[in-house]
């Protein structure tokens, strides 16, 4: 009797035998927007030329504290200007509130070495053995 003809003789009364996947569609595509519009936004810190390197990628679960100098030798922790004598005490009490927090430095391809090595040499005071330095890769 469901064979295609309903005893009625009216179609739109008949159950549907497919699903109409149009809306699906259409959110998904909306969502797809979405989330190309809003992926380059979420690069966190501050914009700096970094040098090329040939290095593997990092895979973390937690995120790192980032302290980048730019070529002017200005000072950012994560996307904050911060002041060199403020910047010890700073990642202490950090670290003692997250003790596995990795950190990585940021430093501009024209940033002075001496300069990187001045901010190394804060960390290690601050008690942090480890640093990642970020890096882009070849082209």
């Amino acid at each position: 009797m469901w064979a295609g003809q309903s005893k009625w003789g009216n179609k739109d009364l008949e159950p549907m035998g497919e699903i109409n996947v149009t809306p699906l569609v259409d959110v998904m595509l909306v969502l797809l927007v979405i989330f190309m519009v809003t992926a380059p936004l979420l690069t966190q810190g501050v914009n700096v030329d970094l040098p090329e390197a040939d290095s593997p990628s990092l895979q973390q679960n937690i995120e790192p504290l980032v302290i980048t100098i730019r070529a002017n030798g200005k000072i950012y922790m994560q996307k904050h200007t911060i002041d060199i004598k403020h910047l010890a005490p700073r990642i202490k009490a950090m670290r003692k509130a997250k003790p596995g927090l990795p950190v990585f430095i940021r430093g501009d391809a024209k940033t002075p070495y001496g300069r990187v090595a001045e901010i190394m040499g804060l960390l290690e005071s601050a008690g942090i053995k480890k640093v990642g330095l970020v890096t882009e890769p070849r082209r």
